[in-house]
């Protein structure tokens, strides 16, 4: 009789490192124009998030959270203040929808993600990033994000 071996143990992925990201990005669609600074910070291992979006002298958008207490969404111009217990149930505004911040990172790191094309990549990962999609009463809008500060805390 042949003894069974279990298989190897997998060993767990190292907790992803805090992320801090700040992009320009450029708007189109139906309600204008508009440029301004995205800034990020991301904890993959937690879930944690704070995106923050301005446009100049004006903080367009505040999302924070994480994964154990939830997310809250404010768009001040809109009048919204949203919670939610993931990041899927939040309406992204100028972003593609995404279901976590692990799914967040990897649309940044790899331009992967609905209507996102990459036009210009370095070693880090893409430089410049274009979305196009639909805005949430389904008009077209095109945002265009240009990374300025990449950094990774160890």
């Amino acid at each position: 009789m042949i003894p069974v071996q279990a298989p190897p143990a997998i060993p767990a992925p190292a907790p992803a490192a805090p992320i801090r990201a700040q992009y320009g990005w450029g708007y189109a669609g139906p309600d204008g124009e508009g440029v301004g600074t995205l800034s990020l910070l991301m904890e993959p291992a937690s879930g944690r998030l704070v995106l923050e979006l301005h446009a100049p002298g004006e903080r367009l958008v505040l999302l924070q959270g994480d994964r154990a207490s939830g997310y809250r969404l404010q768009v001040p111009r809109q009048n919204l203040d949203q919670r939610a217990p993931s990041l899927s149930q939040l309406p992204l505004p100028f972003l593609p929808q995404v279901p976590s911040v692990e799914a967040l990172l990897r649309l940044l790191r790899t331009g992967q993600g609905a209507g996102v094309t990459v036009t210009k990549k370095d070693a880090t990962g893409p430089l410049k990033l274009r979305w196009q999609g639909k805005d949430p009463r389904g008009k077209d809008e095109q945002v265009w994000l240009d990374r300025n500060r990449w950094e990774e805390s160890r």
